[in-house]
């Protein structure tokens, strides 16, 4: 497996409008725009640094991923996503090392980019992303 970089990381806030008053206005932050992923109960808004972005997820739904994210832990650090090479290369090696997965498969997230989440449980309970982006 091959990671080129960290992607971004992950924030789960309540709300988009009030969290970005923080990333843009106090750290100043080009704020990308906003994008709703239906399938992910999620819309998401991405603040490019560098190479990398942090990406601000408020949930659209009470049970959706964020939601319960955030009534267990809190608003805060949710992710850290790898861009990899190859998704699908970088799944079956993580399979045959006896890595626990959240995704079998690819599915599509914000932007078009090909995800997969790797469970907390394998990872020491830093939730992890791999992204392979076009």
């Amino acid at each position: 497996m091959k990671i080129l970089k960290i992607d971004h990381l992950g924030i789960a806030v309540n709300s988009i409008d009030d969290g970005k008053n923080f990333w843009s206005e106090v750290l100043g932050l080009k704020f990308e725009g906003a994008e709703t992923v239906a399938e992910q109960k999620v819309t998401t808004a991405f603040f490019p640094v560098g190479e990398s972005e942090v990406e601000l997820l408020e949930s659209t739904s009470p049970d959706g991923p964020v939601a319960k994210f955030i009534e267990k832990k809190g608003q805060g650090f949710q992710h850290v996503a790898f861009r990899v090479e190859n998704i699908e290369a970088a799944l079956e090696e993580l399979k045959e090392k006896g890595i626990q997965l959240i995704d079998q498969k690819p599915r599509i997230g914000a932007g078009g980019a090909k995800i997969a989440f790797l469970h907390p449980k394998a990872t020491g309970g830093v939730l992890v992303e791999l992204c392979e982006r076009n």
